[in-house]
């Protein structure tokens, strides 16, 4: 079977351009996304954090030779810039804001869905990392395929150094996104992302991916965020609504169905110390489970 390729191309492209290779292949590689003004004031950001960070406890998926640093909207301005990038974010509006009609009432209204930060980590792959499992990040939210008439997520992976396939850019299946959810994917139909420091990986949230593995002598090092859609959410804010005194003092399950708890399926997670960690331990209380065990 022959191996599809990721397409290159230019950050010059239009959003039209980049969206039709996103939805014919699942990803597209962004040259020259960051300026290298923009990418040096990233790594000096993103050094004063990584270099203090652990390794991950989680030697199956997160990696137990790989750094991972959250939080970084409120940690670095470059994060934020990058972002608001139009290429990425306005990318993700419109694969992800399909409208939909509603009826409220008598009237039949179209109705499109928001879009939200759904999460910011630099990582850190460092020699002696394996392959991380394959898988799909709308797993998180355990969409179906074929899809429900839409995408649940548009991800992005900035090159912060060289991705070539000896140091574990990020692998890929490209064409992925149009399996069912019957096919099991593996690591011969994977193509390696490779990519200079400053461009990126644009992928859908139903393309199957993974970590590679770390075979040089350096760390490789990028950034990812996504975005997905807005709806995935409790209706009411409960964690900030409620005091978190008064979260202190209910029951347990009360708690956890209130949203201080992380899922099985890595969602709710919040970092504590370099790893992802159980919500509830901020509470001064032991996590209901260990963050993604089993996923």
């Amino acid at each position: 079977m022959e191996t599809k390729k990721l397409t290159t191309l230019d950050s010059s492209e239009s959003v039209e351009r980049v969206v039709e290779v996103i939805q014919r292949d699942g990803g597209v590689i962004i040259s020259n996304f960051i300026s290298d003004q923009a990418l040096q004031a990233l790594r000096a950001e993103l050094d004063l954090y990584l270099n203090e960070t652990p390794y991950g406890e989680d030697a199956y998926f997160a990696g137990a030779q790989t750094r991972r640093v959250a939080r970084l909207i409120a940690r670095s301005d470059a994060a934020v810039s990058i972002a608001l990038h139009p290429l990425f974010i306005e990318s993700a509006q419109k694969i992800l804001q399909t409208p939909t009609h509603v009826w409220s009432g008598s009237e039949r209204i179209e109705v499109a869905p928001n879009i939200q930060l759904s999460f910011t980590q630099a990582i850190q792959i460092c020699p002696g990392q394996g392959l991380q499992p394959l898988h799909r990040d709308d797993a998180t939210s355990l969409w179906r395929h074929p899809q429900y008439g839409r995408e649940a997520r548009l991800q992005m992976m900035l090159a912060v150094s060289d991705f070539t396939e000896e140091n574990g850019a990020t692998r890929v299946i490209p064409g992925s996104h149009t399996w069912d959810d019957e096919r099991m994917p593996t690591q011969e139909e994977t193509v390696p992302a490779e990519m200079s420091a400053g461009s990126a990986l644009f992928w859908i949230g139903s393309v199957y991916h993974g970590g590679g593995a770390n075979n040089s002598d350096r760390p490789r090092t990028g950034l990812s965020m996504a975005y997905d859609l807005a709806f995935l959410r409790s209706e009411e804010n409960h964690l900030l609504s409620i005091p978190i005194e008064r979260v202190r003092e209910l029951p347990e399950e009360m708690q956890q169905l209130l949203g201080w708890s992380a899922s099985r399926t890595f969602l709710g997670w919040v970092e504590i110390d370099g790893q992802m960690r159980d919500p509830r331990e901020l509470l001064g209380m032991p996590s209901f489970k260990e963050v993604g065990k089993g996923f």
